[in-house]
């Protein structure tokens, strides 16, 4: 059992505008509570803390990552495939992984979780190479996930709202093509693509209110053109996932994506960079284990 194992708590100190590293004492005293054997370990670095996890499942341990889902699906993607069972604590700004998974955002109730043990096998997804747990998006999310990332004095959700209003300023609508699972070209216009392996992302924007994280598939939202007025009046929406009743949103469920448009974007996955069009995307069915209720 997961409980049995010793775990590696490793921890962003800079994710959530440092909420995570204000967090952990009391997570340590949450854990040593519960029982739970751990060492600490604060990141320097993305790479590192992809190095940290890896090594401790090779020495037999169970890594907990305490950060936001950056660090979160870096080290979830390079533990894919490889037998690892990976825990989280929420310690960032959107924390939509442990969202979608029923990980509460309450230290001690997340510590519980990880006492309980209860393991999930959850897909990942893969962009160019690079993987990801949540959602991989391009276009007007691009810009948005840019503008968030650059805005480190903004805390909370409150970032997603303003950068989505910063990028709709300047956004002028693109032509995107898709092909799903290798079958004919399908383009259309408008703001952005979105394949999503999990429901959300920006802080609990169910932008794919149907994606199941264990199914095996994308589920493809095309976003298409409208007025930036009529954008804006339906972002609310996105909160509750009722704009994919809307008819300029389309969605499609494929286990392997190609995306590319008429001008260069970013490919943001987790709120990181990990790409840029044309990209090419791909389901590793129920590739990781996730300690989640």
């Amino acid at each position: 059992m997961s409980t049995e194992r010793p775990h590696a708590l490793i921890v962003n100190p800079s994710s959530g505008a440092g909420r995570a590293s204000s967090l952990l004492p009391r997570a340590q005293e949450a854990l040593s509570a519960r029982g739970l054997e751990f060492r600490t370990v604060i990141t320097t670095s993305l790479e590192h803390g992809v190095e940290t996890a890896t090594h401790a499942h090779e020495q037999g341990e169970i890594p907990v990552v305490m950060s936001g889902d950056g660090l979160a699906g870096q080290i979830g993607g390079a533990l894919a495939r490889t037998g690892a069972t990976m825990g989280l604590i929420p310690g960032g700004r959107g924390n939509d992984l442990a969202r979608v998974l029923g990980i509460p955002s309450e230290i001690e109730e997340a510590a519980d979780v990880l006492a309980a043990g209860n393991v999930r096998q959850i897909d990942v997804g893969e962009v160019n190479g690079s993987r990801f747990l949540c959602i991989a998006s391009v276009g007007f999310d691009s810009d948005a996930n840019r503008i968030a990332n650059e805005a480190k004095v903004i805390r909370g959700n409150l970032v997603y709202a303003y950068a989505a209003l910063r990028a709709l300023v300047a956004w002028k609508p693109a032509t995107f093509t898709l092909r799903f699972d290798g079958g004919e070209e399908h383009s259309f216009r408008g703001y952005a693509v979105a394949a999503a392996n999990s429901k959300a992302f920006g802080g609990g924007m169910f932008i794919a209110p149907d994606a199941d994280l264990e199914d095996g598939r994308f589920d493809v939202v095309m976003s298409g053109s409208v007025s930036k007025l009529r954008f804006l009046a339906n972002l609310p929406k996105v909160f509750k996932g009722t704009h994919v009743e809307e008819d300029e949103i389309e969605v499609r469920r494929a286990t392997t994506v190609e995306i590319s448009a008429d001008r260069g974007f970013a490919v943001y996955a987790d709120g990181e960079h990990l790409t840029d069009l044309p990209a090419e995307l791909r389901i590793l069915p129920k590739a990781l284990g996730m300690i989640a209720p």
